[in-house]
């Protein structure tokens, strides 16, 4: 598509898809598989079905991590989709940097990117040197405890307004017979649950003096010991979870079979599809109601080159489809995330999602560790927390140091 049909649709400074004589099948690839996530995906591809293209579901189920080998395998095996799923960051740096991936700087320069993606972190973390090499879809955030309403009910105790009162109500919902946590088995669950750990009791200080600056140092202090205090407690509250996927640990939540659970704010999706209200069936909060500060990471889409000129066109359709204002919104709001458009009408926002948009429009959004760590970075910090949370007998200061150790040689 060249940039004059570019140009013809946009309609004061909003790009519109629109049919064209070379429409095509396209196949997208991701990881969004729990009926919260079907239902957004349901959304792009009937946005961008609707502009005489077809969406052509490569979904891959098992969460990112057993999603994206499969993903650059393929890329690199000369075998690529039309689009892929990626979280925004660095993830997809090395195909990028090897040439496999398509530079986008034309679309979102017609597109006017810059001026509508907020926070402008988000379409950073989809530049290398200079050239745009992706389109931010959604903004996530991982620092959201979500609360059963019902099951704090049958324990006789109020509802938490923090993670301190969660941790105090832990052995009232034992009693109960109520699982106090819930935390699926997944490396990347116990990561999250972390990191969010981390930013929330220790502050927008630690968290980026340990992520952004790696200052191992500090990964070895007295400030970090009491994270890892904190997560050994976690890991008593979460004992006998017994699930692998993490809706399977929101659904215990949204059953009343656990008391709450530490997780992005795409388990809003979860509850949506049950039916759930927030501010009645369950509570939401975020920087574990002890901090007014989320990260905002997310999800991108990336579009490996392709001989075919009819699917590069479809490829350029469907980065514009993705941000288009009324697609934002029909997608976040089944998503349980915000959008990446500053200039959307989200009148029909829920409670948990205003509460978020309130954090981001007070500037106390961070960067996340996707786009603050390499993946080999994560990948050692995901296997430490595996093993800790799964072996008790895997002292806090025996983790912290290898935590130190890590961020001492993290890229």
């Amino acid at each position: 598509m060249n940039m004059r049909s570019l140009k013809a649709m946009l309609v004061a400074g909003v790009m519109l898809p629109a049919a064209h004589a070379g429409a095509t099948d396209l196949e997208v690839t991701h990881w969004w598989t729990s009926g919260g996530e079907a239902a957004a995906v349901k959304e792009l591809a009937t946005a961008f079905d609707a502009t005489g293209n077809k969406w052509v579901d490569g979904a891959i189920a098992g969460s990112g991590s057993t999603a994206r080998p499969i993903m650059i395998s393929r890329i690199t095996g000369g075998d690529p989709m039309g689009a892929t799923q990626f979280n925004h960051g660095r993830q997809a740096q090395e195909l990028v940097e090897s040439g496999l991936m398509r530079d986008l700087s034309d679309v979102a320069e017609a597109g006017k990117w810059l001026d509508v993606i907020k926070p402008a972190s988000l379409l950073k973390s989809c530049t290398l040197d200079g050239k745009i090499y992706c389109v931010p879809v959604n903004i996530h955030s991982w620092q959201w405890l979500w609360l059963s309403n019902a099951a704090f009910k049958k324990a006789g105790v109020e509802v938490p307004k923090n993670w301190n009162e969660f941790v105090a109500a832990a052995p009232k919902l034992k009693e109960a017979g109520i699982q106090p946590l819930a935390l699926g088995g997944q490396s990347w669950q116990a990561n999250g649950l972390f990191d969010t750990l981390l930013l929330s009791i220790g502050g927008k200080d630690l968290y980026e003096k340990i992520y952004q600056e790696k200052d191992a140092e500090a990964a070895a202090g007295p400030d970090m010991a009491k994270i890892f205090a904190a997560a050994a407690q976690a890991r008593q509250m979460a004992a006998g979870s017994n699930v692998q996927d993490w809706n399977q640990a929101t659904n215990l939540v949204l059953t009343g079979k656990a008391g709450g659970q530490v997780m992005g704010d795409w388990a809003q999706g979860e509850f949506q599809m049950a039916g759930q209200v927030a501010g009645t069936d369950y509570s939401c909060l975020p920087g574990l109601g002890l901090s007014q500060y989320i990260t905002t990471g997310g999800d991108a889409f990336y579009f490996p080159l392709l001989e075919d000129e009819e699917k590069s066109k479809a490829q350029e359709v469907l980065a514009q489809t993705i941000l288009d204002p009324k697609t934002q919104v029909a997608f976040n709001l089944k998503k349980g995330s915000l959008p990446v458009r500053g200039d959307v009408d989200l009148a029909s926002a829920n409670e948990c999602m205003k509460k978020g948009l309130d954090i981001v429009a007070k500037g106390n959004a961070l960067t996340s560790t996707d786009q603050l760590l390499s993946a080999d970075t994560q990948k050692q910090k995901e296997d430490l927390m595996t093993e800790f949370f799964a072996n008790a007998s895997t002292t806090p200061e025996a983790a912290q140091k290898r935590f130190a150790d890590i961020i001492g040689s993290a890229n």
